[in-house]
């Protein structure tokens, strides 16, 4: 059993009373603990914890800052596989992606550790007589986060670091279907000596972020979700005029051209389709194939979707885990089945799969393949979040770019080719935020932004790289006149140019 906790300036508090949810080991259905759901007062209590802590946090010394940033990356390298292991068991993840994401998150924070050169100002000199002007990259406050089920560790290397870098503080949401993660996580932070309410955690439901929007010690909030909640946020965010960095829904295609590897589309179809039991903003659903290759396609997926394992995550011989939870399952069953009402062939049915007795209770969908699907299909248009692939058949590049193009949501699209006329046309043309090229998973190095466009982005800044560094900070402006002290600078009144300067 795992005690769940909030951790409020510096200390974890037991929730002795309030509300609570049952947490499950997705694997085996079995019960691992309960999570504490806050109310407006203990949210209240984080956000003013943060903004205390901003007052002396904003003024340390860079180096210092850093200091805790280089801290946070050793203790996830020298607790790398306990880490893994916390999202295997809530999250479900199998152990050898949950091992993969966490290695990301040490690479974002490799990418944290350069913070110092991307806050830079700049100066412009001889403006007017004696005058110049400097802009300074300067933190704004309290900012509060919100983490999807499927990628605990991700989420808070996307969120937490760049904002605690650069000089802000920050309550933090972990999902609590895994909250795991987080709360192992925050004991490496609170043993490096992070000083209190730099970080807060704080576990609940709506009502927690609902808190925040007339919050006056919060400036601006984040979210990796779905659509429809990255929109109800960008509304409160924008009643109250707080910062909103609010990544939503995907549903992504993967083109294969007449010249596709083989070998390596398949094998990419598998990775993107299936693993993280097709739970990750970035899975591949639609299949768009040119008519040249379809029928091979369809026959060596399926053929090689039937030997894909599935079971505990924690067991290193199987490819596959669960999905999250029962809701998920029963969700993800539903779209099968409006699938095969709305006219599309079931190639591949991954209701109740084979599964051993003692995980017979657990979370499972396997993999499932459907044919002859229309782009017009539920199945083509939605995003499912399970291992769920539809693989649909087009005459050119063109038909596929307008399959890709007609979706609302512009998260990501891949292409498998060999000829550089497509590949530079799918760039050019496709109206997503992230492309890919002979890849299943197009998701850009820590260095480069990520996120979406259309309805999987809703605000301005993505996540990662320098659009962290823009969202976490606020461009300060200042004009400087140097004043000769034995009084060698003339009056003000006949500099012309300094006149205007103050006139506009």
């Amino acid at each position: 059993m795992h005690t769940i906790k909030n951790y409020i300036n510096g200390e974890w508090i037991d929730a002795h009373e309030g509300e609570f949810q049952t947490l499950f080991n997705p694997s085996n259905g079995e019960t691992i603990g309960e999570i504490p759901l806050c109310d407006f007062n203990q949210s209240r209590q984080a956000t003013y914890a943060a903004a205390q802590a901003f007052q002396t946090w904003s003024k340390l010394p860079l180096p210092k800052r850093m200091g805790f940033i280089f801290k946070m990356h050793q203790a996830m390298v020298d607790n790398h596989e306990m880490l893994a292991e916390s999202i295997a068991v809530d999250q479900a993840k199998h152990i050898s992606e949950a091992r993969g994401e966490v290695q990301r998150v040490i690479e974002i924070l490799q990418m944290a550790c350069t913070i110092p050169a991307l806050i830079q100002g700049e100066t412009i000199t001889g403006i007017a007589n004696n005058i110049s002007g400097r802009v300074v990259r300067a933190p704004l406050g309290v900012f509060c986060g919100v983490a999807p089920f499927n990628f605990p560790a991700l989420v808070f290397g996307w969120f937490i670091p760049f904002a605690i870098a650069t000089g802000n503080t920050f309550v933090y949401k972990p999902s609590s279907d895994s909250p795991i993660f987080m709360q192992k996580m925050m004991q490496l932070i609170h043993e490096s000596g992070l000083p209190a309410g730099v970080v807060n955690i704080v576990h609940g439901n709506r009502t927690v972020v609902e808190s925040w929007y007339d919050d006056d010690n919060v400036v601006g909030l984040c979210l990796v979700g779905s659509t429809p909640t990255a929109k109800a946020m960008a509304e409160g965010c924008g009643r109250s005029g707080k910062k909103a960095m609010l990544l939503g829904g995907a549903k992504n295609s993967l083109v294969a051209m007449e010249d596709a590897p083989m070998d390596l589309l398949i094998e990419n179809i598998l990775i993107s389709g299936y693993g993280s039991a097709g739970q990750r903003c970035l899975a591949s659903s639609n299949i768009i194939a040119v008519s040249e290759v379809y029928d091979e396609i369809v026959e060596r997926l399926i053929e090689a979707s039937q030997g894909v394992t599935v079971g505990d995550a924690m067991n290193p011989n199987v490819f596959m885990g669960p999905v999250i939870n029962a809701a998920a399952k029963e969700r993800i069953e539903g779209y099968i089945q409006t699938g095969i009402d709305e006219g599309a062939n079931l190639a591949l049915d991954g209701r109740n799969p084979s599964l051993p007795k003692k995980i017979s209770n657990g979370f499972y969908v396997g993999p499932t393949v459907f044919t002859d699907v229309k782009s017009e299909m539920t199945i083509a248009e939605e995003e499912i979040f399970g291992p769920v692939v539809s693989v649909m058949k087009v005459g050119c590049i063109n038909g596929a770019l307008r399959v890709v193009n007609k979706q609302k949501m512009g998260n990501g699209a891949c292409i498998f080719t060999q000829n550089s006329y497509y590949t530079e046309k799918f760039i050019n043309d496709a109206d997503v935020g992230m492309v890919g090229v002979n890849v299943g998973i197009c998701a850009p190095h820590p260095y480069m932004p990520f996120g979406g466009v259309k309805d999987s982005l809703i605000g301005n800044n993505k996540v990662q790289g320098k659009d962290a560094i823009d969202f976490f900070t606020q461009n300060k402006t200042a004009t400087i006149r140097v004043v000769d002290p034995e009084g060698g600078q003339g009056p003000a009144s006949k500099d012309t140019s300094v006149r205007s300067c103050v006139a506009s």
